[in-house]
Formats: C-alpha cells, sequence, structure tokens
C-alpha cells in the first residue's frame, strides 16, 4: 500500500481548516497542518479534525512547508515504516478540493511520474477564485518556464504531489513565496518526470494572505521572477 502524507501550511484558516481535513480521501496516511504563527484557532480546530499539528512561528509559505518536511524525516528515522512514499502538499483555505487528492496522486502510483501539479485551468475555475494578478504571474512565470527551460507547466498551483525521495533531492530552501516555482524549476533541473491533472477551484474561504492585498502579489511575483532568473543564468 502506497504511503501518502499530506503537508498543510496554514495561517489564521480557522473557518476553513477542519472542511479541509474532512474532504481529504481515507488512503492519505497523515495530514500534518503547519500553523503558521496562527493567532485563531487554527491549531485547535485542525487537531480536533484529526490533523497532526505543527507550529511554525517563522512567517513564511518555505517555512511552514519545510518544517513538514523536518517532521517527517525525523518521524521516519525513528521508524521506518512512517516514511512516506508521495507527499501532497495542499492549502489551507478550502480553495481545491482535498477530493481530488486521487486525481493528483494518480501519475505517480499507476505510471510511476515522479511530480504532479494540479493545474487550475480555466474552465473548472469559478468566478472570481483567482486574482488579475495571480492569473497574469502564472502566465508570465510558466511563459518564461517554457522559453527558458522547455517546460510544458500551465500552473504554479499549489496543490501537488511528489514522490518522497525526488522531494528530499530537490533539496528546498525557499522560506516565502517562491516555494511553488523553485519546487517547478529544481524539477526541471533535475530532469524529473511530471505532469499536470486538471483540478476543480473555488472561492476560499477567508481572505487571501498573499493574493489579497497588493504588498503580497508584488513580493510574490518579485519573488517568483527571481527564482526563474536565478535558473537561466545556470543553464
Amino acid at each position: 500500500m502506497t504511503n501518502i502524507k499530506v503537508i498543510i501550511p496554514a495561517y489564521n484558516e480557522a473557518d476553513s481548516i477542519a472542511h479541509v481535513i474532512k474532504d481529504i480521501p481515507k488512503i492519505v496516511n497523515e495530514v500534518i497542518v503547519v500553523s503558521n504563527n496562527s493567532s485563531d484557532d487554527t491549531e485547535m480546530n485542525a487537531r480536533n479534525a484529526g490533523a497532526t499539528v505543527l507550529v511554525e512561528n517563522n512567517r513564511g509559505y518555505g517555512y511552514a512547508c519545510l518544517k513538514g518536511m523536518e517532521y517527517i524525516a525525523s518521524t521516519s528515522l525513528s521508524n521506518l515504516k512512517k516514511r512516506p512514499d508521495i507527499v501532497v502538499f495542499l492549502d489551507g483555505d478550502y480553495s481545491d478540493y482535498p477530493e481530488e487528492l486521487t486525481k493528483i496522486v494518480a501519475p505517480i502510483i499507476n505510471d510511476n511520474l515522479d511530480f504532479v501539479i494540479g493545474s487550475r485551468v480555466k474552465e473548472l475555475r469559478e468566478k472570481g477564485s483567482m486574482t488579475v494578478p495571480q492569473i497574469f504571474g502564472n502566465w508570465l512565470a510558466t511563459a518564461l518556464m517554457s522559453i527558458l527551460f522547455r517546460a510544458k507547466f500551465t500552473d504554479l498551483g499549489p496543490f501537488r504531489a511528489i514522490k518522497y525521495d525526488k522531494l528530499l533531492d530537490l533539496k528546498m530552501e525557499d522560506k516565502t513565496y517562491g516555494w511553488t516555482v523553485e519546487m517547478q524549476l529544481k524539477s526541471l533541473r533535475k530532469k524529473f518526470s511530471y505532469t499536470e491533472v486538471p483540478v476543480n477551484y473555488r472561492n476560499r474561504i477567508g481572505v487571501s494572505k498573499v493574493s489579497g492585498t497588493v504588498k503580497g502579489a508584488i513580493f510574490a511575483g518579485v519573488k517568483i521572477l527571481g527564482w526563474i532568473f536565478k535558473y537561466s543564468l545556470k543553464k
């Protein structure tokens, strides 16, 4: 049986986190919620919904993801049966459909691919679920990756799955907004096999901490473009 663990970075997602956890398919062995310095009931609600709850006080998406990976590494050392085959990353705002996790992991389980992105295609997106800066940023980033690296990505979607050994091989380092694009760029450099799976996407519960603010959108854009140009210089 495939061992699957889910990492959910969450900052003040008290109203949504239990919905996310509840809708995750039972094939998942462990759901790990990393509270990124939340000041509401995110941690309590996640724990009550059955998740393993960690706390990362350094604010940043990448910080939270790295905390989840550190936990997996430490528990795997003490018990090899807890070592996952696949790690899935999923946001805590309920914009994705957690039940579609089976679609995300299927290419890894059935076709032995290394890496899968849930692509938020236009026809499956609820109106207003992605802001204009998000849509443009995704287009620009994936277009640049296509030109510079011949990549076939169409999205930087946060709903994604990767083989655990491949994830470790990436040596992820970004602490904030560049986490998703770093994973994709390093996967290209490592020549991992990958694909995208179209997924549904809806308006999130609550206000986005990134795309919902001008500051967040600018910082995210700068960080993403920075990673792309950094890797283009390494070619």
